[in-house]
C-alpha cells in the first residue's frame, strides 16, 4: 500500500487534485444563483454550455500538445494561470456593473476562462497517471484515492463560497481566480511528465493530438464514446440548476426559512460528500462487475437523482433532496471516474493525454453543451408553465432511456 506521508508522491498528487477541483467548486454550483440575482437567470444554459463547447476542442488540443511538445505539468500550470486571469476579469466586471451587467459583458471573460480551465481536468489526470506509471504503481488501485481529494477540494470551495456569502455575488469569481493562481504555481512542483510521443507526424491534425481519434476505429470504443456523449448531457444539468431550484422555494410560503433554501450550496455539497465514498468503491465494483454494469448503475442513478429532485421539497420532502444528493455520488463517479480509468487502460502511454482529452470532449464537450442548451429550453418552458417539477421528470426519463440503450447495445470485451 502507498505510504501517505508528507514526502510521498501520492500525497503530492492528492493535493494536486484538491486544488484542481477547488478552482471549479468556488463557482460551479453557485453561479446560477448569482446569474438569477443579476437578472440573467434565463441565460444559465449558455454559461454551462460554454464549458461543453470549450471541451469539444480544448482538451484534445492541449492533450496533444502535452503528448508531443510540452511537459504536461507545465502546460497544466499555464492553462490555470490564463484561466485565473480571465476569471478575475469576470469578477471585476461583475463588481463594477452590479445588477446592470449585461450577458455579453460577463459571458466573454467567463467563457475565455472556462476555455483554458476545461483541459486542465484531463491534464491533471494525465499527470497523475504518468507519475504513477513512472513509479510502477497500480493506477486503478491508487488513482481513486487521489481523485477523492479533488472532491474534498470541491466541497471545501463550495462551503467557503456559501459561508462567506459569495454564492449570490461576483466574489465567487475572485475566489476561483485566487485558487487557480495557487494551482498554477503548485503544478510546477510536480514530477516531470515529458512528452512521450514521437515527433514524426506529418499532419497538423496528428501533431495536435488528433491521432487519439484512432481509438474510434474500434467499434466497441466508438460505441463507448457515443454513450459518453449521451450521458454527458446529464452531467452539468444538476450543477447548473440545482442551486437556483432550491433557492426558488424562498418565494413559497413556509419554505423561506428552511435549511435548503438558506444554504443551497451547502445542501448541494452533500452530493460531493457522497462522491468521496463512491470513488473509493470504484476499484471493487470494476473488479467484480466490469465496466458495463458500473456505467449502467451510473445511468440509473442519474434518473433517480432527477426524479427525487422533482418530487422533493425543502420541508416534509427534504429527505428526497438529501437522498438525491447521495445518489449523485454514484451517478457521477461510476461514470466519470470509471470511464477515465477505462479509457486509460485502452491506450498506450504515447496517447494517454490525448485519450483523456477525447473522453472530456465526449462528456464535458459534446454531451454537456448539447445537454445544457436543451436543458435551458426545457427549464424555461417548465417555469413559464408553472413550475420546476416537469423539467426534472423529463431529465429523469432521458437518463432512463439512455440506460436502456446502453444495456442493449454495449458489449463489454
Amino acid at each position: 500500500m502507498a505510504r501517505f506521508n508528507m514526502n510521498s508522491t501520492t500525497l503530492r498528487l492528492m493535493l494536486l487534485s484538491f486544488f484542481e477541483f477547488g478552482v471549479w467548486g468556488t463557482y460551479l454550483t453557485s453561479v446560477g444563483i448569482y446569474l438569477f440575482n443579476v437578472g440573467l437567470g434565463g441565460e444559465i444554459g449558455w454559461f454551462f454550455a460554454v464549458q461543453g463547447i470549450a471541451s469539444i476542442f480544448m482538451p484534445a488540443i492541449m492533450g496533444g500538445i502535452a503528448d508531443k511538445w510540452v511537459p504536461a505539468q507545465r502546460l497544466l500550470a499555464l492553462c490555470h494561470a490564463v484561466a485565473a486571469l480571465f476569471m478575475a476579469a469576470a469578477g471585476y466586471i461583475g463588481m463594477t456593473k452590479g445588477v446592470d451587467v449585461t450577458f455579453a459583458e460577463l459571458f466573454v471573460p467567463y467563457a475565455l476562462s472556462v476555455a483554458f480551465f476545461m483541459p486542465t481536468i484531463a491534464l491533471s489526470n494525465s499527470v497523475s497517471f504518468t507519475v504513477l506509471g513512472n513509479e510502477g504503481k497500480d493506477a486503478v488501485r491508487i488513482f481513486p484515492r487521489i481523485r477523492v481529494l479533488g472532491t474534498v477540494g470541491f466541497i471545501v470551495a463550495m462551503w467557503t463560497t456559501d459561508l462567506l456569502g459569495f454564492k449570490d455575488s461576483y466574489n465567487q469569481f475572485f475566489a476561483s481566480a485566487a485558487t487557480g493562481a495557487i494551482m498554477a504555481l503548485y503544478s510546477l512542483t510536480m514530477p516531470a511528465c515529458p512528452p512521450k510521443g514521437a515527433r514524426k507526424e506529418n499532419t497538423l491534425f496528428a501533431r495536435m493530438g488528433g491521432d487519439a481519434f484512432a481509438m474510434l476505429a474500434d467499434r466497441r470504443m466508438a460505441l463507448f464514446f457515443l454513450f459518453a456523449i449521451l450521458l454527458g448531457a446529464a452531467l452539468q444539468i444538476s450543477n447548473g440548476y440545482t442551486g437556483a431550484y432550491l433557492g426558488s422555494f424562498a418565494s413559497v410560503p413556509g419554505y423561506e426559512d428552511t435549511f435548503a433554501v438558506k444554504h443551497p450550496v451547502i445542501m448541494t455539497s452533500l452530493s460531493q460528500m457522497s462522491e468521496t465514498l463512491c470513488i473509493l468503491l470504484i476499484p471493487f465494483f470494476l473488479k467484480h462487475y466490469g465496466i458495463k454494469r458500473v456505467i449502467l448503475i451510473a445511468m440509473l442513478a442519474w434518473s433517480a437523482r432527477f426524479l427525487l429532485l422533482g418530487a422533493g421539497n425543502p420541508a416534509g420532502g427534504a429527505w428526497m433532496f438529501v437522498l438525491s444528493m447521495i445518489v449523485y455520488g454514484v451517478a457521477f463517479d461510476f461514470f466519470n471516474i470509471s470511464g477515465s480509468l477505462y479509457v486509460n487502460s485502452c491506450v498506450d502511454e504515447k496517447r494517454r493525454s490525448g485519450a483523456q482529452g477525447l473522453f472530456m470532449l465526449a462528456t464535458n464537450g459534446l454531451g454537456a453543451s448539447i445537454g445544457m442548451i436543451a436543458a435551458q429550453m426545457v427549464v424555461n418552458y417548465s417555469l413559464s408553465a408553472g413550475g420546476w417539477a416537469a423539467a426534472w421528470y423529463i431529465f429523469a426519463a432521458y437518463a432512463a432511456v439512455v440506460a436502456l440503450l446502453f444495456l442493449l447495445c454495449f458489449k463489454e470485451k
